[in-house]
């Protein structure tokens, strides 16, 4: 290799490099043109082109364009149908969308593909509920919380569950631990579960009041045995 063709080299490193790293983070800008400009102009293809995709869905799921969202993941499926992130980002944009089981079939996905993925559980379980199974939303909420015990949302979601199913104690319970779990990005998971407990606090009494009322008027009604009819 001669002298005069080590500098070319370098130079050719850096803007590969230097494409490479755009491919691979477009999404991050909130420009989906961005993306659009490396799908069109990249040299890479195959796998490392799915990050522009990804990239470019995710932009598309920010601003709740979830048709644009899903179209850009099943490319992006299409090119790396081994990545759990793009079916747990695609489940999310079809349960936005209204398609309950096209999403919680992309949970599946990301979860056989990585069995750890704390995320895919949660959204599977929002799901599930949303599609009146809140069985298996309740067990795929209590997975999320095992691989992500600090995550107060998973809490508040598995407690919302159990509010929904008449468990009002299993409810008040993850409520309270919500709260004392670290707010995260934000603190709405808190303050809902704080708002939820005021509300169940409020409606103890009408409910210990109303059952008291039942438990009276079942002792003062005869007994269909004692003195009454036996046609």
């Amino acid at each position: 290799m001669t002298r005069a063709a080590v500098p070319v080299l370098i130079v050719l490193g850096i803007l590969v490099g230097l494409s490479t790293h755009m491919v691979v983070n477009c999404g991050d800008e909130d420009d989906p043109d961005i993306c659009s400009a490396v799908i069109g102009f990249s040299p890479f293809r195959g796998s490392l082109i799915a990050f522009a995709y990804e990239g470019r869905g995710r932009i598309s799921l920010r601003h709740a364009d979830w048709r644009r969202a899903i179209a850009d993941f099943d490319e992006a499926i299409r090119l790396n149908p081994n990545r759990a992130s793009l079916y747990r980002d695609r489940g999310l944009a079809h349960r936005h969308d209204g398609a309950l089981g096209l999403a919680i079939a992309d949970f599946d996905e990301a979860i056989a593909l990585d069995p750890k993925h704390a995320a895919a559980y949660r959204e599977r379980g929002l799901a599930l509920a949303a599609d009146g199974d809140l069985d298996r939303a309740i067990l795929s909420y209590t997975t999320a919380m095992r691989l992500a015990p600090s995550d107060p949302e998973v809490r508040l979601d598995r407690g919302l569950a159990y509010l929904a199913r008449g468990q009002v104690d299993d409810a008040r319970a993850d409520f309270k631990a919500a709260l004392t779990l670290p707010a995260g990005k934000d603190d709405r998971a808190r303050q809902i579960a704080r708002a939820r407990l005021a509300e169940l606090s409020s409606a103890e009494p009408t409910r210990r009041g109303v059952e008291k009322d039942s438990r009276a008027a079942l002792d003062a009604a005869p007994s269909p045995l004692v003195g009454g009819s036996r046609r």
